[in-house]
C-alpha cells in the first residue's frame, strides 16, 4: 500500500526532520541476479554497457533468472534489479504523487496490468531495412491458428524431396510433439528436441519468441531464415527443415536432428584435427557455401558452432538466421553483422560487400580446425577488430605449405582479390586428394564417426543445456493479445517428406 492509503495517527506537534521525511517515504528494491559463464552461439550485446561480448566460448554471463547478458567486468557495476523493468518502474513511479491532498481514484478494472517484473530480452544485431531483400516469390502460409500456407517453390532441377509450390493439406502443431531435450540456447532463442509422436521420428525444433522477434525488428530475417532452409533440400550439406509453424507466443523451425553435435563440440573435444579431417571438412562446407552463393545469398555466419555432423559424419551448415538474399551485380551488402572472431575486415571498415566476407570466416574456421586456436587475438572487442584489420596470423612450423597457402590467400584483406571470389578454390593444391563429384554425392566416408547411439541420442552436446528442462517460455497474456499476428502471415508450412511420416 501506498503512505496515502494509512490514515495519519502520528503525533502532530512533533514534525519530521528532512532526513527522516526521506527515509519514510522511500522504498528499497534489492534482488541481486544470479551470473553464471555462458557459451552464446550467436552475437550477443551487453546489456549493461552495450557493447559486443566477443570470443569463442564463455563470452560473458548470462543471470539464470531473468537472462540479463554482461561481461564479467560489467558483473560488479549492475545493480540488484534482477526481473526488473525499470522504463515500466520509472512509469509507475511517475503516477504516484507525494501530495496529501491528492485523492485516489479507484483503478478501471478494463485496464491493463503490465507490471514492472518482466524478463530483459537478449539483444542481438540487427541487419537494417536497407539491408533486407524478401525473396521474389515466397509462399504465402497461413496466420495463426489457420492451416500453413503453401511450401516455397522448387527451383528447376531441385533434389527430390523440395518443397512444391502447392497447398499443403496437412499441418503440425505443438500438441503433435514430444520435447525430450534442450539441446541449445543463444541470443535466438532454444533449440529443443523433439519426438513426433506415435511416429518415433526426432528433430531439432528451434524456437523463437514472437515478442522477442517483433522487439528486435527481426521478422523479416525469420522469413529470411525459412525461406533459405527450404532451399536446403537441393543441397546435402545445409540442414533440411521439414516444417514450420507458429502459434500465438512461438515461432517453431522444425528441422532434422543432427546427433552428431557441432565443430565448436569436438573441437573443444580433441583441441584440433589433423589436415585430412580438416580437409574433408573444409570441403564440404565449400559445396555448401558455393551452393548457397549460386543462389545469391551470403551466409555471413560461418563458424565451429553452426557446422554440424550427422550420425555418419558428414557436415550440415545450420543456422541461417543472418543471410542476406538477392545478392548479385551491382548489388551489395552493408549490414554489420556476424561473430567478432570470423567478421571480415570490409565489414569492419564499412565498405559495401559480397560473397568475400564467407571465404575470410571460411578461412578463420579452417585455421581454428588446423591449429586449434583463433588467428586474431586481442583483450576486448576493439583490439580484436584491430587486429582482424592488421595483424597477420601466426602459422605454425608443422602446419603443411598447403595450408599455410590457403589460409594467406583466404585472409586476403582486399576482397577482389580473396581466393573463393577470385580463382577456383576447389583446384587449390590442399585440396588435390578431394575427388569433388564423389563428395558431392556423399560417397566419401568421412574421417571421424561420432559415438550415436540412437536415433535420440545427444550426448554429443553440451550437457549445461542437456541439464535443464525442455519447457517453453511465457510471455505476459496482454501482450500476446496486443502484436499484430499478421506480420508472420507467410511463415508456416509443412513439406512432402514430414507429410509422408505423418500419414504413416
Amino acid at each position: 500500500m501506498h503512505a496515502l492509503n494509512i490514515p495519519q495517527y502520528g503525533c502532530k506537534s512533533v514534525p519530521l526532520t528532512g532526513t527522516e521525511y526521506f527515509q519514510k517515504e522511500r522504498f528499497k528494491i534489492d534482488l541481486p541476479h544470479r551470473f553464471r559463464f555462458y557459451n552464446y552461439r550467436g552475437p550477443t550485446f551487453c546489456d549493461h554497457c552495450g557493447s559486443l561480448l566477443w570470443g569463442l566460448y564463455r563470452q560473458g554471463l548470462k543471470c539464470e533468472e531473468c537472462s540479463m547478458n554482461v561481461h564479467s567486468y560489467c558483473q560488479k557495476k549492475v545493480a540488484n534489479l534482477c526481473g526488473v523493468n525499470q522504463k515500466l518502474l520509472a512509469e509507475a513511479l511517475s503516477q504516484i504523487s507525494l501530495k496529501k491532498d491528492v485523492s485516489l481514484k479507484k483503478p478501471d478494472p478494463s485496464a491493463p496490468d503490465t507490471g514492472i517484473y518482466q524478463g530483459f530480452q537478449d539483444l542481438t544485431p540487427n541487419p537494417s531495412a536497407n539491408d533486407k531483400a524478401k525473396a521474389p516469390g515466397s509462399a504465402p502460409g497461413s496466420a495463426p491458428g489457420s492451416a500453413p500456407g503453401s511450401a516455397p517453390g522448387s527451383a528447376p532441377g531441385s533434389a527430390p524431396g523440395s518443397a512444391p509450390a502447392a497447398v499443403s493439406r496437412m499441418r503440425l502443431t505443438q500438441n503433435q510433439l514430444i520435447f525430450h531435450k534442450v539441446l541449445g540456447k543463444g541470443s535466438f532463442g532454444k533449440v529443443l528436441l523433439a519426438e513426433l509422436k506415435g511416429k518415433n521420428q526426432f528433430f531439432a525444433v528451434k524456437v523463437l519468441k514472437k515478442d522477442v522477434v517483433l522487439m528486435d525488428d527481426d521478422v523479416e530475417c525469420t522469413m529470411v531464415e525459412k525461406r533459405v532452409l527450404s532451399l536446403a533440400w537441393e543441397n546435402p550439406f545445409l540442414t533440411h527443415l521439414y516444417s514450420t509453424f507458429q502459434s500465438k507466443e512461438h515461432l517453431f523451425f522444425v528441422m532434422e536432428y543432427l546427433n552428431g553435435g557441432d565443430l565448436m563440440f569436438h573441437i573443444q573435444d580433441k583441441g584440433r584435427f589433423d589436415q585430412s579431417r580438416t580437409l574433408f571438412y573444409s570441403a564440404e562446407i565449400i559445396v555448401g557455401l558455393q551452393f548457397l552463393h549460386s543462389r545469391g545469398i551470403i551466409y555471413r555466419d560461418l563458424k565451429l558452432d553452426n557446422v554440424m555432423l550427422d550420425r555418419d559424419g558428414h557436415i550440415k551448415i545450420a543456422d541461417f538466421g543472418m543471410c542476406r538474399e538477392n545478392v548479385s551485380g551491382d548489388v551489395r551488402a552493408t549490414t554489420f553483422c556476424g561473430t567478432p572472431d570470423y567478421i571480415a575486415p570490409e565489414i569492419l571498415l564499412g565498405q559495401k560487400y559480397t560473397f568475400s566476407v564467407d571465404w575470410w570466416s571460411f578461412g578463420v574456421l579452417v585455421y581454428e580446425m588446423l591449429i586449434g586456436q583463433s588467428p586474431f587475438q586481442g583483450d576486448d572487442e576493439d583490439e580484436l577488430f584491430e587486429s582482424i584489420r592488421t595483424d597477420t596470423p601466426h602459422y605454425p612450423r608443422w602446419i603443411s605449405k598447403e595450408s599455410k597457402n590457403l589460409l594467406e590467400l583466404l585472409f586476403e584483406r582486399d576482397p577482389t582479390r580473396r581466393l573463393g571470389v577470385v580463382g577456383d578454390i576447389r583446384s587449390h593444391s590442399f585440396f588435390k586428394p578431394i575427388k569433388w563429384t564423389a563428395l558431392e554425392n556423399r560417397e566419401v566416408d568421412p574421417p571421424f564417426k561420432p559415438k550415436v547411439k540412437s536415433p535420440s541420442d545427444c550426448s554429443n552436446f553440451d550437457r549445461e543445456f542437456l541439464s535443464e528442462k525442455p519447457r517453453l517460455s511465457q510471455a505476459d497474456k496482454n501482450l500476446i493479445e496486443s502484436m499484430d499476428q499478421t506480420a508472420f502471415a507467410g511463415f508456416s508450412f509443412v513439406n512432402p517428406k514430414l507429410e509422408q511420416m505423418m500419414s504413416k
